[in-house]
């Protein structure tokens, strides 16, 4: 069983858009109990992904490859709507890389960055493009965006 830490940020200014080139995913949330299941599709690849639906920096995950064919069904016929579309731009820093995911459809105006630990406790630097920590916040789940798109926060 894999463990997922990770912390997440705002993203401010525009700078990091210079460093990488984004790639669209879309992915789709499946009736939430004591875990999270998700169905993602990129670049002709489709994952279905089970995580534990507990806050904060560490969560159980399990993801999994299933036929792209299989993963595009699954996000048009089963999956609550809205969709999560957003495009993810992969940053090299230092010992890490970021993902900024720029939200799309019912979460644009939304650009979150986050990085992939091996510890709670380890250290990374903070490029000076990161806004404020919402690692604790739910609201910036992508489950939760799905359920309350940022639109509709206002």
């Amino acid at each position: 069983m894999a463990k997922e830490i990770e912390r997440k940020f705002l993203v401010k200014g525009k700078a990091w858009r210079a460093l990488a080139k984004g790639k669209i995913y879309r992915q789709g949330y499946l009736n939430e109990a004591a875990c999270v299941i998700r169905v993602r599709t990129t670049d002709r690849k489709a994952y279905l992904t089970i995580k534990s639906s507990a806050a904060g920096t560490t969560r159980d995950e399990f993801e999994y490859e299933i036929p792209y064919d299989d993963g595009k069904a699954i996000l048009e016929t089963l999956a609550d709507r809205p969709l999560i579309e957003k495009r993810r731009y992969k940053i090299p820093a230092g010992e890490v890389t970021w993902e900024v995911d720029e939200f799309l459809g019912e979460n644009a105006g939304l650009i979150v960055a986050e990085v992939q630990l091996t510890s709670e406790d380890e250290a990374f630097a903070k490029p000076e493009w990161l806004g404020d920590e919402i690692t604790s916040d739910p609201r910036y789940y992508n489950a939760n965006l799905a359920k309350t798109p940022f639109k509709r926060w206002r």
